[in-house]
């Protein structure tokens, strides 16, 4: 990328607070979609390509900290500080589960073959919900030795990665066996965790360094030091060859996979960056900020000639026709959604 490009980036509006996780799900037969939590309690989904809102996940009380997409994009997931992780239809917007916690749940995450939802927060607890049985006890793993910040599987489920707010490390857990089978040492708390694409790293973010663990053998691949404390970072998953970092700095900074020279500096957001995910097919990638907006950076250049027919309005993406049909009833649904009759009715991204 060269550094004196200028990028604009889409702009996409809605929330009202700022915007702390986002997860792209996998390409599906009908695009890619973008999930977005944040501080206002009201989850997004987005067109992953276009940045279009698509609806709202209306049910939260509290700030809601994280947000997963199953890899089907059928289903969604949210964590809040209301004491619950609840699971959404992502064709309805409607709540299918909310599982109930004893304290603020800070991250949760679908398993690959998507049966399970993992969850973890201040309880220091880890639990495992069955989804085929939601109404079942969760699996409860060890006991965290810290706050639970973030969490993901790899290994084909069979092992679970999570950090801490209040130590550094990241710790793996053998789920068969519920035990801390290795933990991966960083000097700083890990604010930002990702499972490459390829399953061959973990890519962490910890205060002002970005690391890159084999995801196999767990050593250290590569180690960067960046220029302000980052509170995420993601690798392009196509290729491997270029990682985003972002932070108190305000700015989203390209760097070399192999060298760690800075290749590119994207500004716009005007506070902090809360976190950072490339787009399934490393064609783009989307920054949330404490400004409450999320951005979304094109690395190539826009294949688009005119607009595309699956940018949706509506909580339904089966078909051309049926999102026709979603974008009008949206229209008509925000000039009455102050009756709270719509119950994915949510402010329209501008």
């Amino acid at each position: 990328m060269d550094k004196k490009k200028v990028v604009a980036p889409l702009v996409c509006h809605g929330h009202s607070r700022p915007v702390v996780d986002l997860f792209y799900s996998p390409i599906t037969p009908d695009g890619f979609f973008l999930v977005s939590a944040s501080k206002d309690s009201t989850p997004m989904l987005r067109n992953g390509e276009t940045g279009d809102w698509i609806g709202t996940f209306q049910g939260h009380k509290g700030a809601v900290w994280s947000c997963s997409l199953d890899k089907h994009a059928l289903r969604a997931a949210s964590a809040s500080a209301d004491f619950s992780a609840k699971l959404w239809d992502a064709l309805t917007g409607d709540e299918l589960q909310s599982f109930e916690h004893k304290h603020i749940v800070r991250a949760c995450a679908f398993s690959e073959d998507t049966h399970l939802l993992l969850t973890g927060g201040v309880e220091k607890c880890l639990r495992i919900f069955d989804l085929n049985q939601p109404d079942a006890p969760p699996m409860e793993v060890e006991k965290s030795p810290g706050s639970v910040r973030t969490v993901a599987w790899l290994h084909s489920d069979q092992t679970i990665l999570s950090s801490c707010t209040d130590m550094g490390g990241v710790r793996l857990w053998d789920v068969r066996t519920g035990t801390i089978v290795r933990t991966l040492d960083t000097k700083s708390s890990v604010t930002s965790a990702e499972v490459s694409q390829d399953g061959r790293y973990i890519t962490t973010a910890d205060g002002p360094t970005v690391k890159f663990w084999d995801a196999n053998h767990f050593g250290l691949v590569k180690s960067y030091d960046m220029p302000c404390v980052v509170e995420s970072a993601s690798l392009e998953p196509k290729y491997g060859n270029k990682f985003i970092a972002g932070g108190e700095d305000l700015w989203i900074r390209v760097f070399d996979f192999h060298t760690g020279t800075e290749v590119g500096c994207n500004k716009g957001h005007h506070g902090p960056v809360h976190c950072l995910r490339f787009s399934p097919g490393g064609e783009s990638y989307a920054s949330g900020s404490e400004d409450g907006t999320i951005r979304i950076w094109q690395t190539v250049p826009s294949t688009h000639n005119g607009p595309d027919p699956s940018d949706a309005n509506g909580m339904v993406k089966n078909g051309v026709d049926e999102i026709t049909q979603q974008m009008e009833k949206v229209d008509i649904a925000d000039e009455a959604k102050n009756d709270g009759s719509e119950k994915t009715a949510g402010k329209k991204a501008t």
